[in-house]
């Protein structure tokens, strides 16, 4: 780092262009460029530019920024996220309960779990509870969310078991079998008879939907106009469909199953015919269902489930073996996943409400954190942002924020 006097104004190292100047600190790490920062003003604004850091970020968890450089929160300075980035890695965050909700009473003396699904939008976040679907506002000293919804989404008679956030729409499958469709700033939704048992998971792009049931069977739906609701496809999967997922290309998607039979619990097939292209993995043990999928690029995917393993696929390099896979240690299953598309995994496990915080580079989990207990819950879905982790268990959504100190 510079001294005091050569920081002065009448310095030869600030003859030098700026743009000289930049390319010499580009040399600096995390810890240099904060201690040049502490030089002088002028040494701290050059030292916090977001081209400095830009490439200290894109080595660290948790960032905003992808494998292939796109930046996926441009309003933080990228220093600030580095330095969040530092506790993502070391667990560091303050944990708050900010909504719970009674269980659902079916019988007299019997009483069942919600299983609730949510999706990151912005400053709201959106969560399924029994037949709704309600939005929240995040508050914006980070501290939760509003105590009451801003908006409610009907239409389900039964529970809503998943649902997508799209360009500004919510589609939503049920336990009555049927799909939703709301438009979530207006009063437009529509409403269409899907399946003959629940609708287990939906996925929508590129004006088409997706959805998988326990009915053994996957579709593709058009919401063209005067196709809207319109069955275009239906796939025979011969096993119940736990998730689903659009490729980033449009081209085609890929369905979880539960794995009851000899076929490969993960099919990738074609949107535009509905013909099946190919299976992932030839190693499944029966049992070994798939409850949550997800794409980090149109030829990476991420899978988990009941065998407790995440497994990672490259459909460019192989189709019969993952090329990366990491074991939940206490043998729990995994009920869903996230990717931040570069380094960070999370996970969420099927006992006492484990998140877990994984580095692709690295063999063993990172991190975790037990949020329910003594009872025990499945963390049922999870989302974050570069600063929150929020988690749906049962009965309560839990709040990890990597901003406190």
């Amino acid at each position: 780092a510079a001294s005091p006097r050569s920081s002065s104004p009448h310095s030869p190292l600030w003859a030098l262009p700026e743009e000289l100047l930049l390319l010499i600190c580009s040399y600096l790490d995390a810890q240099a460029l904060g201690r040049l920062g502490q030089v002088c003003r002028r040494l701290r604004f050059l030292s916090s530019r977001d081209l400095l850091w830009r490439r200290i970020a894109r080595g660290c968890l948790n960032s905003g920024f992808t494998q292939l450089g796109t930046d996926l929160a441009p309003g933080i300075p990228v220093k600030e996220r580095v330095k969040v980035s530092w506790n993502w890695r070391h667990g560091r965050c303050r944990r708050e309960t900010v909504l719970k909700w009674k269980c659902k009473q079916v019988a007299p003396f019997f009483s069942t779990f919600l299983m609730p699904w949510m999706e990151l939008n912005g400053e709201y976040l959106y969560l399924s509870q029994a037949e709704n679907i309600q939005a929240y506002n995040l508050c914006s000293d980070g501290t939760g969310l509003q105590p009451h919804p801003q908006a409610i989404f009907s239409g389900h008679q039964e529970d809503v078991c998943r649902f997508v956030l799209v360009n500004s729409h919510i589609v939503s499958g049920g336990g009555d079998g049927n799909i939703v469709l709301h438009k979530i700033h207006g009063s437009y939704s529509v409403k269409f008879s899907a399946h003959e048992q629940e609708v287990n998971c939906v996925d929508f792009q590129g004006g088409l939907i997706v959805s998988g049931s326990r009915d053994r069977t996957a579709k593709v739906w058009s919401l063209s106009t005067g196709r809207v609701g319109q069955c275009l496809h239906t796939v025979q999967t011969e096993d119940r469909v736990w998730s689903i997922a659009i490729s980033p290309l449009l081209s085609s998607f890929v369905t979880g199953t539960a794995c009851c039979g000899h076929t490969s619990p993960l099919r990738i097939w074609d949107l535009e015919s509905g013909q099946l292209l190919t299976c992932l993995g030839t190693d499944f043990h029966r049992g070994a269902g798939v409850l949550d999928v997800f794409y980090e690029t149109p030829s990476l995917l991420l899978s988990c489930g009941y065998d407790t393993y995440i497994r990672y696929w490259d459909i460019r390099t192989s189709t019969r073996k993952c090329v990366q896979e990491w074991e939940e240690p206490h043998d729990s299953a995994l009920y869903c996943i996230r990717s931040d598309k570069n380094h960070m995994i999370a996970s969420g496990s099927s006992y006492y409400g484990v998140v877990r915080l994984w580095d692709k580079r690295q063999t063993r989990c990172l991190q975790s954190f037990h949020l329910s207990s003594p009872t025990s819950s499945p963390v049922y879905c999870l989302r974050f942002s570069t600063t929150h982790l929020y988690a749906a268990l049962a009965s309560a959504l839990h709040v990890l924020d990597f901003t406190a100190p």
